[in-house]
């Protein structure tokens, strides 16, 4: 029993023990034993007798599933990769491994993270056992879900029986504690048997197909999967037959099926469907992705997958002593509009051009285009007179069109205007 110290988990068992000892027992003292005027007799005998087997063997099967260890993976093990019934990851096909037990994981063994540990044929982990459900106690589980519902229906006919008997008389003979004990032990046992119940239905229909509660998760999604046409259909590989399902898990002879007999096998193994002409595939099977996944290189470099795009060449290494001697830089004062745009001196020596060329005839930025950290990012260079242009052509206006006006300057000899100003 993993987790030995869990004070929730272990005070989860106790109540549990506790609510079916209330619905066993207190249905016999303050219900039944009165019924039959607190005298032992044979009929008494006869209707409790089956009714405390059914009790014992549930209490029996519910103690193994609780202390039976569901099955670790050896510390030595080493999948055998030669044989059949050896399960891959989904992408990379190699046998999986577990990173958090530094361990190889067997066909149908998945990490647990309640218990910290892998387990094998996992099922599922229980918080009414607390424990694992896998491969050692997975029997177990089974026959107690299987106890449970027979009991609760038991002991719900036997309530249901002393109600009709009273309810045929003209009057109640019933006691005020019997009446409040019928009350409580109809309360408490009908919403347990729905609930296990209905528990009990999904876990008989998984044994006759031989899947685990995670992996008939895993068929659910792969049959999303087939409908939607990213995957082609797999067979699942342990479904052996509903009969050779059940021999799996019970054992071979259906006369010890219902009593508690430990479980076949290893655990580590598992029997495939090997029917001729029936491709089985991989399991879990993987998803065949509609377009190739990105592989990303050793390099840092995005382009190309691999490269360094030629074309882009950062600037601001160049640039980053400019901007201390001059807060101008390589901007203009003017905007785009201005007839003196383009003609405007820059605060350094060079020319008011926005790019020129290497050795190699590559464009080389004189503004600061591109971040430090971007270079994976692309950006096309523009002048300014690009820019203009473009403006002008969101506005509306043809580019171009526009000259500069230079004023005439005043002539020395032209008259003043001395004419009076009117009062």
């Amino acid at each position: 029993m993993p987790h030995p110290n869990s004070f929730l988990g272990r005070l989860v068992v106790n109540l549990t023990v506790l609510l079916i000892s209330f619905i066993a027992f207190s249905s016999q003292i303050f219900v039944i034993w009165p019924w039959y005027g607190s005298v032992l007799s044979v009929e008494l005998i006869a209707l409790l007798l089956p009714f405390n087997t059914l009790v014992g063997l549930l209490f029996w099967n519910y103690f193994l599933t609780v202390y039976t260890d569901p099955g670790g993976v050896p510390d030595d093990y080493r999948p055998n990769t030669t044989t059949d019934g050896f399960e891959v990851k989904r992408y990379s096909g190699t046998p999986r491994y577990c990173r958090s037990c530094e361990k190889f994981k067997p066909a149908r063994a998945h990490h647990c993270r309640q218990c910290d540990r892998c387990v094998l044929r996992m099922d599922h982990h229980c918080p009414w056992t607390n424990n694992c459900i896998g491969h050692y106690n997975y029997a177990y589980f089974l026959r107690f879900l299987f106890y449970v519902d027979v009991a609760c229906s038991y002991h719900i006919g036997m309530i249901v029986r002393r109600i009709m008997i009273e309810s045929r008389r003209s009057y109640w003979n019933l006691s005020t504690s019997e009446l409040i004990f019928i009350l409580l032990n109809l309360v408490t046992c009908i919403p347990v048997l729905l609930a296990v119940g209905g528990f009990s239905i999904f876990h008989l229909s998984s044994l006759m197909s031989n899947t685990t509660t995670i992996e008939g998760w895993e068929k659910d999604k792969a049959a999303t999967l087939v409908r939607r046409g990213k995957l082609r259909e797999v067979k699942f590989p342990y479904n052996l037959g509903r009969r050779r399902n059940i021999e799996t898990v019970l054992g071979p002879n259906p006369l010890w099926w219902c009593w508690p007999t430990p479980a076949r096998g290893d655990g580590l193994t598992h029997i495939i469907n090997d029917d001729e002409g029936e491709e089985l595939g991989e399991w879990p099977p993987r998803e065949q992705p509609s377009q190739p996944r990105f592989v990303q290189g050793d390099s840092p470099w995005t382009y190309g997958n691999e490269t360094l795009n030629p074309s882009l060449r950062p600037s601001s290494a160049r640039n980053r002593g400019r901007r201390g001697a001059s807060n101008q830089g390589n901007y203009s004062n003017l905007p785009p509009y201005h007839p003196d745009y383009g003609k405007t001196q820059y605060g350094d020596d060079e020319p008011a051009s926005d790019s020129s060329y290497d050795e190699e005839g590559h464009p080389m930025l004189t503004r600061n285009h591109v971040r430090r950290g971007s270079e994976g990012f692309e950006i096309r260079p523009a002048n300014r007179e690009t820019m203009l242009h473009s403006y002008l052509e969101q506005l509306g206006e043809t580019p171009g069109k526009y000259h500069r006006y230079i004023p005439e300057p005043d002539s020395e000899s032209e008259p003043e205007d001395t004419a009076p100003m009117r009062p």
